[in-house]
């Protein structure tokens, strides 16, 4: 899990980013993000707080697939000495190449044997079912979901914080699979179709009602409904405007730590994504 570290502005806390490079990251990044000289930026993590370090939030950048992988769910990360985190996630797509895909799950139930055979020839690819995305498409991915983010995407990436991931298959790329890991938590099966759908352009939506965290898609000021189930400390991720917290302004590409919902000014037209753990 990563250490927890901010950056103090005034009355409020802007956490602070990391940039990787990956190898199917990018050397030209959409606004407000640019990648430095030479590298290839896959990721720009916000490092998470003290009062919020069960959640992870990061943008995603691809020019290439990533590796076909998988993730233990909390029980399967203790049994292994990795602590009690697994990793379940969910993706809100901001920008998409025409034709790129995001694969999620199986086109029908797939058992241990055969997923690992299909792992080791690369026919895995195939037997996944790979949706053609754009902007505002949203996929929750439960822990033990086998999965793969394709080239062409842009996307938000809101996950229980646990960097624990086992790949089943690479494309060939010299880097390390973990197969037997893998299997043990790999769930050889399809989708669930109601964890998938399209955010409308306007309006306020919840995207994820737990059991892990919550995560809303607001557009203008929040209902009552929306202000109960945020009692204390919450992730705010602005989206087409600044959003004032405390007396600060957290800008597009910035995710900032709000001690409660009533330190968050929400602007009357502007949508912002907020978050909090369960």
């Amino acid at each position: 899990m990563m250490s927890a570290a901010m950056i103090e502005v005034g009355a409020m806390t802007i956490l602070p980013t990391r940039e990787v490079e990956k190898v199917w990251g990018r050397d030209k990044l959409p606004a407000p993000f640019a990648a430095p000289a030479g590298k290839r930026i896959g990721e720009v993590w916000f490092e998470p707080p003290a009062e919020l370090d069960e959640l992870l939030v990061k943008y995603i950048f691809t020019s290439e697939k990533l590796s076909i992988q998988t993730h233990p769910d909390d029980d399967q990360a203790e049994a292994v000495g990795m602590g009690r985190q697994g990793k379940s996630e969910c993706w809100y797509v901001m920008d998409a190449d025409p034709g790129a895909t995001l694969g999620v799950g199986f086109a029908e139930e797939v058992d241990a044997d055969t997923m690992r055979a299909a792992a080791l020839d690369g026919s895995i690819e195939d037997m996944l079912v790979w949706h053609e995305v754009k902007a505002g498409d949203f996929f929750y991915i439960p822990a033990n979901t086998v999965h793969a983010i394709g080239a062409g995407v842009s996307l938000i990436e809101v996950q229980q914080n646990s960097d624990i991931t086992y790949r089943l298959y690479d494309y060939g790329r010299p880097r390390e699979l973990h197969l037997d890991e893998g299997m043990a938590v790999a769930k050889g099966a399809p989708h669930d179709p109601s964890l998938r759908f399209h955010v409308p352009d306007r309006g306020t939506m919840r995207l994820v009602d737990g059991p892990f965290f919550l995560l809303d898609r607001l557009d203008g000021l929040p209902d009552a409904g929306i202000l109960g189930d945020y009692p204390g400390a919450l992730l705010v991720i602005p989206r087409d405007g600044p959003v004032r917290v405390g007396a600060d302004m957290v800008e597009p590409g910035q995710c900032a730590l709000a001690q409660s919902i009533e330190d968050v000014g929400f602007p009357p037209s502007g949508r912002c994504l907020i978050a909090r753990a369960l």
